[in-house]
């Protein structure tokens, strides 16, 4: 099976990794970017080139263990593999590449045996307590091999509850080998575009309290779970969904997740519920009829937000408010996957998560510093309800011409956002780049650079090579996409190797408020651009661009 090239990227992103660092690196995908297959992919090729080698492959869910297998599976089918699953009846302790779940094998290193690889498929969910089960037993592996590495894979690189996975004292994971934009990936065709449509209805949540970084459960149910405000919402959700096949509804508890699943039947729309009630022959039924059409809507709670793969699903309603990143992420996730016939997928936000966190090509897990109270450069259509960025002159789904120029808003990170960032972005070819050292009062230097479209117009990013691990892994990245030498410590080291860099010939820029982002470039063979370096100190106050640092 060939590849996509940032699938390539992935699996090579590691091979790399180890021959630089001794670390547990992370790789960060989307969803339904095919983690399983760079999985597959690398397991395959790992053991062609180390036949010796053991691997072991965890994650939580028994759909999860069953798809991975079965990827490399289709890959490879002469693998040397097995499952070692509760759920799925199978103890196939001994297989060189063993597929487990987390509840089966915590306490069966021994039964186990030492392996040199541990890949952790959805390693979000490693709690950052050292008293777990995942934590005991890699501790319990650890014990067996101590050179045994760990490998991440996720499509939120941060935990539910907030905080960096590669970062903290009690992290497993030291660094991000390879990460790919979800934007990238949808401008790419790979993904499937999601589309916000504003409801009339929103749930109130401003009383109740919060315990570990989200909602108290109980609260958030009272508080949402109401019969004439399910009424209103399920209306609108039959509304936009009438020309949809597949509903998928996370819920704030059980019983709202029934009594939604009650008022969508009363309108006629045939739908089930799954939640960790729901026996495991029930929920495979309900899910089995989900995916062939006859079951149009489901609702859950907590149940269907990792591990599960639908493509068809073309409308998501977030019916369950929270202030986790990772959990708004990877419910919107659910509806990436292309499928035939589908075109987008529709997100119905009663919960005001878009409004909390931001698209989820852009968000950022929270920090004391970004507490996400700010105002978005958005407004709806009035006759669609399609959410859009203020420059948009033309609703691109039903074709309302806005008024005049909207009041420019500053603030690019809060309240009601589409959930993927509306603006277009393009390419502009590079005349020429100029490297510089960017100075800025109580942060460490970076490296500026500036792409020059011709003499007066220009675009620039800052390279932090030196601002700790959570951007300097950003940093290692854009060099190793420009050269084969190690990555420099430092912008002085950088400066002194830049000119030996290959130079980008056109770069693709984003609108973002009064200032651009840089999000990807193109290397031709072409005629190269102009190369400047100075090493200038250059302090933000001096600085007419922008007096903020891009993570790169």
């Amino acid at each position: 099976m060939q590849l996509r090239q940032y699938q390539r990227e992935a699996v090579d992103s590691i091979y790399r990794y180890f021959t630089e660092h001794n670390g547990h690196p992370l790789i960060v995908m989307p969803t339904a970017s095919g983690k399983s297959l760079v999985l597959a992919a690398f397991i395959r090729e790992t053991l062609e080139q180390w036949p010796n080698e053991r691997l072991l492959v965890v994650t939580h869910v028994k759909e999860l263990i069953q798809q991975d297998y079965k990827e490399l599976m289709g890959l490879w089918p002469e693998a040397p593999a097995g499952i070692y699953s509760a759920g799925l009846k199978r103890r196939e302790a001994q297989a060189q590449v063993l597929f487990c779940g987390i509840q089966s094998i915590h306490k069966r290193a021994e039964e186990l045996g030492a392996c040199d690889l541990i890949l952790v498929d959805e390693s979000h969910l490693i709690p950052r307590s050292s008293d777990t089960m995942y934590r005991r037993f890699i501790e319990s592996m650890a014990a067996l091999n101590d050179q045994v590495k760990i490998i991440g894979l996720t499509a939120t690189h941060y935990r539910l509850d907030s905080g960096l996975l590669t970062e903290g004292d009690n992290r497993v994971f030291t660094d991000i080998a390879y990460e790919v934009p979800v934007k990238r990936l949808i401008d790419e065709k790979w993904l499937c575009p999601l589309v916000t449509k504003a409801p009339t209805t929103e749930l109130d949540v401003s009383g109740v309290h919060m315990r570990g970084g989200d909602y108290i459960a109980g609260e958030l149910a009272a508080a949402v779970d109401r019969s004439e405000i399910n009424s209103a919402v399920v209306r609108e959700i039959v509304h936009y969904g009438r020309d949809r096949k597949s509903w998928l509804i996370f819920c704030s508890g059980i019983e709202h997740a029934k009594n939604i699943r009650n008022a969508l039947r009363i309108l006629g729309i045939t739908s089930e519920t799954v939640s960790g009630e729901t026996n495991a022959m029930e929920r495979d039924f309900i899910l089995s009829e989900f995916k062939a059409g006859r079951i149009r809507a489901v609702t859950n709670c907590d149940i269907l937000t990792t591990g599960f793969n639908h493509p068809g699903i073309d409308l998501i309603a977030f019916l369950r408010p929270t202030q986790s990143t990772g959990l708004y992420v990877q419910m919107a996730g659910r509806g990436m996957r292309n499928a035939p016939g589908k075109s987008n997928c529709v997100i119905l936000d009663f919960s005001g998560n878009i409004q909390r966190h931001g698209p989820i090509d852009l968000v950022e897990p929270k920090t004391s510093s970004r507490n996400g109270n700010g105002k978005a450069p958005v407004k709806t259509c009035p006759n669609c309800r399609t959410v859009l960025h203020n420059r948009v002159g033309v609703c691109p789904e039903c074709g309302h011409k806005f008024p005049g120029r909207p009041e420019p808003t500053l603030d690019p990170t809060a309240s009601a956002r589409p959930i993927i960032s509306p603006a277009a972005p393009i390419w502009v070819k590079v005349d020429k780049i100029a490297y510089r050292r960017h100075t800025k009062v109580g942060k460490p230097d970076s490296l500026r650079v500036d792409y020059y479209e011709n003499p007066f117009t220009f675009y620039s990013e800052w390279v932090c090579l030196e601002h700790g691990e959570s951007v300097t892994h950003r940093a290692i990245q854009w060099w190793r996409r420009r050269s084969d030498d190690p990555p420099p410590l430092t912008v002085t080291d950088a400066l002194w190797l830049a000119d030996r860099l290959k130079q980008p010939s056109e770069v693709l820029v984003i609108e973002q408020g009064k200032y651009w982002r840089i999000i990807s470039y193109r290397f031709s063979e072409g005629e190269a651009p102009i190369v400047e370096v100075e090493d200038k100190m250059e302090y933000a106050g001096q600085d007419s661009t922008s007096d903020e640092e891009a993570p790169f």
